[in-house]
């Protein structure tokens, strides 16, 4: 005990005397190394960074992970210098910045979902540049509706029906609640109390709505006698909701939307459908048949229809709900409104994306719909003209294969739909892919694939064209170093 206290001192001494050596900023500022810093990033900038880099010192001091031995050399002007410049670096690098989606996940979530198309992104581009008539009418010099540059296409999607575009889904789905059912009962299956990504949770979309929630069924079945047993005076809608990113299978029952329209319209209440994923043509050809287009949810009988924008549509994040004229109007005129409606970039970003539907040209135009029409032997075509490229500069053939796999939709969408695809498998001689795809994901531009079980699979369903090459490039690179 004596000499752990002996040998504690001098430490403590020691710690005590670096944290007094340590130089003032104004003083650090002096040296000229500053100036050209303080030209590109602006004196205050530099100011702050060297502060904060300081801190970092005094903390490591005090922390006992830097000595005397080290000391000076890590506050040397020089030195900190570097580190102020590598932060701002930092700082000033665009973000959110492209990535190359490898994964084969169409609609993914933590990649911002949809692609825009080209022309979608051009009118946002131009959008973003100049003033623009969001809700001014040139025509009679007034004031205008930003509604209005959707409304017509919407209406020829969706004859017979009104729509109101707000931020996003969950914007879209509680303000219909809000407006239609506020104070008031909501019944929903005990099977479609779901929670997505995000945190999103439907009996706390309800809650902040106003509405209260009236459970029916259980969780693996709920029928129509259930949803009959519940009605009452308090009742004020029927809520169905698309059950995203997870299927109950089995012993499982589940009431249509034809079977609780006509519930509705036999208690004079409004059924409302959040069918999320935002599904405008059918994409049962292509495998996935737990996807039904929204207009066939109209069809059969529902009485407002919320969903995305950013998802199977292939817009900009948004939230639509498309249904009867009277229940849309009775949305416009809540509060609430304003607060989540939909800014010139969306707008424009969704009216060309919606132009390319009503030209049934989103197929050819709209990039997640172009994805997902691919065909396995397509993508099998592009796969193997990566990996001739590969493995010409790599010489490493051996470990570059193309395998059958499959894609998804993504996006909480059809989690049972799988898309047939051909997959470039990339494996390590160590058998752990791991240190590869994380090799991939530290380089410009980052490469985001997928590991299972020891093999790096990179599936180019999601990779755009233009970004074969630069994947090429990026594989090689790593493969060379490893």
């Amino acid at each position: 005990m004596q000499s752990d206290r002996e040998s504690e001192a001098p430490r403590a001494a020691e710690t005590a005397g670096l944290l007094r050596a340590i130089p003032a900023v104004g003083r650090l500022l002096e040296a000229p190394v500053w100036e050209g810093l303080r030209r590109e990033l602006g004196a205050r900038l530099v100011a702050d960074l060297l502060r904060e880099e300081i801190e970092r010192v005094r903390d490591a001091v005090s922390g006992g992970r830097l000595g005397a031995g080290r000391f000076e050399a890590e506050t040397r002007p020089e030195r900190l210098a570097e580190r102020v410049a590598a932060r701002a670096r930092s700082l000033a690098r665009p973000s959110p910045r492209a990535v190359v989606n490898a994964t084969g996940v169409v609609a993914h979530t933590n990649l911002g979902r949809s692609v825009l198309s080209e022309e979608a992104a051009r009118r946002v581009a131009e959008g973003a540049a100049a003033y623009v008539d969001l809700e001014y009418d040139v025509a009679r010099g007034g004031r205008g509706s930003r509604q209005s540059h959707l409304d017509p296409l919407l209406e020829r999607l969706f004859p017979g029906q009104a729509a109101l575009v707000v931020n996003n889904n969950a914007s879209a789905i509680l303000l219909a609640l809000r407006a239609l059912a506020r104070g008031r009962e909501v019944l929903v299956s005990r099977g479609e109390l779901v929670e997505i990504g995000g945190g999103f949770r439907v009996p706390e979309i309800l809650s902040a709505s106003g509405a209260k929630l009236r459970e029916v069924g259980t969780t693996n079945r709920t029928r129509l006698e259930d949803y009959e047993s519940a009605l009452g005076s308090r009742t004020g809608a029927i809520l169905k909701v698309h059950t995203s990113n997870f299927r109950i299978v089995g012993f499982a029952e589940e009431t249509s939307v034809a079977e609780l329209a006509g519930l509705a319209r036999r208690s004079g209440l409004p059924l409302v459908v959040d069918w999320g994923s935002g599904d405008l043509v059918d994409l049962a050809p292509l495998g996935i048949r737990d996807e039904v287009p929204v207009s066939r949810i109209l069809a059969e009988g529902a009485d407002l229809v919320t969903f995305s924008g950013d998802k199977l549509l292939g817009g900009p994040q948004a939230g639509l709900a498309v249904g009867r004229a009277d229940l849309v109007a009775r949305r416009r005129r809540d509060p609430l409104a304003r607060a989540v409606r939909v800014d010139r970039l969306r707008v424009a970003a969704l009216r060309e994306t919606l132009w390319a539907y009503v030209r049934d040209r989103a197929a050819a135009e709209v990039p997640t719909l172009r994805m997902l029409t691919l065909t396995a032997e397509q993508i099998g075509a592009r796969a193997e003209r990566v990996r001739r490229y590969v493995a010409e500069r790599t010489g490493l053939a051996d470990r570059i294969a193309i395998v059958d796999g499959v894609s998804r939709t993504g996006g909480g969408s059809s989690p049972l739909g799988e898309i047939p695809t051909r997959l470039i498998e990339v494996s390590s001689p160590d058998t752990d892919a791991a240190p590869l795809e994380r090799a991939l994901r530290a380089g410009e531009p980052p490469v985001v694939a997928r590991v299972q079980e020891g093999r790096l699979l990179l599936d180019l369903r999601t990779v755009l064209p233009s970004q074969d090459g630069v994947l090429a490039e990026r594989l090689s690179e790593v493969l060379l170093r490893r």
